[in-house]
């Protein structure tokens, strides 16, 4: 494998653009400023970038006065740590005074600002996650975070337990930056120190696990990376419960025959989801949003029901559950879907129905309460009764549109409700 080159000279984003702006700010009259972390990780590996963090060695106070004299937006957001969030053209970038760490409890760090830029480094967590860049285009690296790149291997920066202890996230995070950048096993040194630190994950707020989480689901490598922290013990004190890799790894198979674009809900309830009481589980344990919840109790719940021959209760189907729901149930059933004739076949059919919401529009129900009062029901029960009735009659007709059809329907529904 060619290594990554060690110079970012070429990179656009260096010379022009609101980045270049802020660091021509900062990067002058005795101060230094660098690109840190991800953006100089992704951008030697050729990866998309998503954000720009800015290491400096201006104090926080001096970033504030000298972007602001810019012209830009600071955001104090979080000062007491050394970071201060400048807006500029209505883009966030992260600037952080550089630090060390003096007292360390689990998260929570005393800090205190410095100029080292290698003691800076030395207190990240993965040597890959180390690396800076200055306006020159030059890449700096002290942690050995190159040779790691160019082995597609995450490693901790010095001793791995002790990095742990400092936040026992990284534990979350090792098996997350595998599953995104490593290749073959995980870093034999990393995994024991996360096995042995793994009476800290309890510590952990649910909201970072959560995080965490669903983003190691949609990594590219999330199923062996899921494998190792499985046969770790470590997945089932993150769900709480015994996870499915088979089907995991089912269903970006499914996402990838079907052309959707994989979902970390979806994925979840592949995992961890097979009975709503899992969902339940699930939304307490990672503290899930409602949508969330709502979405992975959905689909959990009657899944083996489903069966690409029966598109008339399909129909049915998406008109109770929406189309996101109805997707996320289709395509669960697709993933546990084993059928002894011709896989081919079948992923045609189940794929025809996971495109049902594209091929049929759902409707909405044309009775209203005036069309049952004209039929002699009264307000109250027996009206809600009547529409209720009438809803699931149109239903179970697959949805007619006649105006004709409609009429026997909700004169039928109203005359079971109305007293003799």
């Amino acid at each position: 494998m060619t290594a990554p080159p060690a110079s970012l000279k070429d990179a656009a984003w260096l010379r022009e653009g609101p980045l270049a702006r802020l660091l021509a700010v900062l990067d002058r009259d005795g101060e230094e400023a660098r690109v840190v972390g991800g953006a100089v990780r992704n951008a030697l590996l050729g990866e998309p970038i998503v954000e720009f963090d800015v290491a400096t060695t201006a104090v926080p106070g001096e970033v504030i006065r000298r972007v602001a004299a810019a012209g830009f937006k600071p955001v104090p957001t979080g000062i007491d740590h050394g970071t201060v969030t400048v807006v500029i053209d209505s883009r966030p970038f992260e600037v952080t005074t550089l630090r060390q760490d003096v007292e360390t409890f689990g998260r929570h760090a005393s800090v205190r600002f410095g100029r080292d830029w290698r003691a800076d480094a030395e207190r990240r967590d993965f040597t890959m996650n180390a690396l800076s860049v200055g306006t020159d285009g030059v890449v700096h690296d002290t942690v050995g975070g190159i040779a790691d790149l160019q082995a597609r291997r995450v490693r901790f920066i010095g001793d791995p337990q002790k990095r742990i202890a400092e936040d026992y996230l990284r534990i979350l995070r090792f098996f997350r930056f595998h599953a995104a950048y490593g290749h073959g096993l995980p870093d034999a040194a990393g995994l024991h120190a996360c096995i042995a630190g793994r009476a800290g994950l309890a510590q952990l707020s649910r909201e970072r696990v959560r995080m965490e989480l669903l983003k190691l689901l949609l990594a590219p490598h999330a199923t062996p990376a899921l494998a190792a922290m499985a046969e770790s013990g470590l997945l089932v004190l993150v769900l709480g419960g015994v996870p499915d890799l088979a089907g995991f790894e089912n269903m970006a198979k499914v996402e990838a025959s079907a052309g959707v674009q994989a979902d970390a809900v979806q994925r979840l309830g592949a995992l961890a989801a097979r009975i709503p009481e899992d969902a339940e589980r699930l939304a307490q344990r990672l503290r899930l949003s409602n949508a969330e919840h709502g979405r992975l109790k959905s689909m959990s719940d009657a899944w083996w029901q489903l069966t690409p021959a029966n598109e008339k209760g399909a129909r049915a189907l998406l008109y109770r559950l929406g189309a996101e729901r109805f997707v996320d149930r289709v395509l669960l059933g697709w993933s546990r879907s084993w059928p002894r004739s011709s896989r081919a076949v079948q992923d045609d059919a189940w794929r025809a129905l996971a495109m049902l919401p594209e091929r049929w529009a759902i409707p909405v129900f044309p009775l209203k309460a005036a069309d049952f009062m004209k039929r002699g029901v009264a307000r109250g029960p027996a009206l809600g009764a009547a529409m209720h009735e009438a809803e699931a009659a149109w239903i179970a007709a697959d949805f007619p549109a006649e105006p004709e059809a409609v009429a026997a329907i909700a004169a039928a529904a109203a005359a079971e409700v109305r007293p003799m």
